[in-house]
């Protein structure tokens, strides 16, 4: 009795989630996809419009050389992305938080300060990352009735490029 109501709790939070990728590989096949088409962007767009911001440059700067080092020992006030090779940071941020909220960087970040927590979209962003780490995890990885060899959910999985959730009331 006791397993079957965690169960039907666990399946309850997952439908109000929303969608998951169930594959796990479709989620990869997207990422290829998405890079292959952004390729095929880039190459038609005149040199000046490929330019990269400067900040996003020196992001990329900063990291030159020190891609596998921790992302805590390249970046300053990194929290819930310890442990994260430091070269895989700027692509998360930028695809998974910018394209699957529909912001850019300054929707977080204090442009002339990217360390600081001056907006509270970053804590919240933080939390989101940890709610959803702790749901891919703890919940889905104890539900032995999936079918999938890896169900995750992340920041898309509800907000589906808006910063408001598909899941939202309001």
């Amino acid at each position: 009795m006791k397993n079957k109501l965690l169960v039907t709790s666990i399946l309850g939070a997952l439908l109000i989630l929303g969608t998951f990728n169930w594959t796990g590989c479709s989620a990869k096949k997207a990422t290829q996809d998405s890079s292959q088409q952004a390729a095929s962007n880039e190459q038609t767009q005149a040199p000046e419009q490929r330019s990269t911001p400067p900040f996003i440059a020196a992001i990329q700067e900063k990291v030159k050389g020190k891609e596998n080092l921790l992302a805590e020992e390249v970046f300053d006030n990194i929290d819930v992305l310890k442990g994260i090779p430091a070269g895989r940071i700027l692509p998360i941020m930028q695809m998974g938080f910018s394209k699957s909220l529909g912001v850019r960087c300054g929707h977080c970040h204090q442009m002339d300060n990217m360390a600081a927590d001056l907006k509270p979209a970053k804590e919240v962003a933080r939390d989101m990352w940890k709610m959803t780490q702790q749901i891919n995890k703890d919940l889905l990885a104890k539900m032995e009735s999936l079918q999938s060899y890896q169900p995750v959910v992340n920041c898309t999985t509800c907000h589906r490029g808006q910063v408001k959730p598909a899941t939202s009331m309001e």
